[in-house]
């Protein structure tokens, strides 16, 4: 199905501009323009509550459970006040990195990835944008610790963004970010996520 307008995430502009972003950004990436705007992407919604598209299709074996997992990302919300992009591994030029299944990564980015529930799964060099809900996400990081009015928002499922103070952000940067959508009690509902994924093969770009 074509995702109606009032459903996407970012305007044209912005939304183009995140893909491009990962097809010309960051060692090992395209250099080549994305195939088609995001904003003309054809996304489709698995049982589980997942959208996703592709920009473009990989090629090779596709990731089973206990693999090496190496993606660059994008990441932004469907909930923001201040913009919609909360933090990028192409701008840290440090890829994310864990082992298919083994519980430190959101389901939802594993099912975008492994592809399973009716979503086929993601093949080296490919390029998907998954918008996943909270049930699949961070639903478990805007609970209050027992007995306290706070959450403990670095402990839960990655990805997570690291914490860094960068000169003219106010706090922690994209943690603060991350922390103020996702990690909040207080919000009456938890926003959905989106990522932009780059998949690499079994070599990935080394963090710098």
């Amino acid at each position: 199905m074509r995702l109606p307008p009032p459903c996407l995430v970012l305007d044209r502009g912005s939304a183009l501009a995140l893909l491009t972003h990962l097809f010309s950004c960051g060692a090992g990436l395209l250099s080549a323009p994305p195939p088609a705007a995001a904003a003309e992407l054809t996304f489709q919604t698995a049982a589980s509550g997942l959208q996703w598209a592709d920009a473009k299709v990989g090629t090779g074996a596709p990731l089973s459970a206990g693999m090496r997992v190496n993606i660059d990302y994008v990441m932004s919300t469907t909930g923001a006040r201040y913009g919609a992009k909360i933090d990028s591994t192409v701008d840290r030029q440090a890829p994310y990195s864990w082992t298919m299944g083994d519980g430190s990564t959101i389901l939802g980015l594993e099912q975008a990835v492994a592809g399973g529930g009716g979503v086929p799964p993601m093949l080296p060099g490919g390029v998907r944008r998954a918008i996943i809900p909270s049930n699949l996400g961070y639903a478990s990081l805007a609970k209050p610790l027992p007995g306290l009015q706070y959450q403990e928002c670095g402990g839960g499922p990655g990805p997570i963004p690291p914490r860094e103070i960068k000169q003219g952000d106010m706090g922690e940067g994209a943690f603060q970010r991350f922390k103020n959508i996702y990690c909040n009690a207080n919000r009456p509902y938890q926003p959905e996520l989106v990522l932009d994924i780059k998949l690499f093969g079994k070599r990935a770009p080394a963090a710098t």
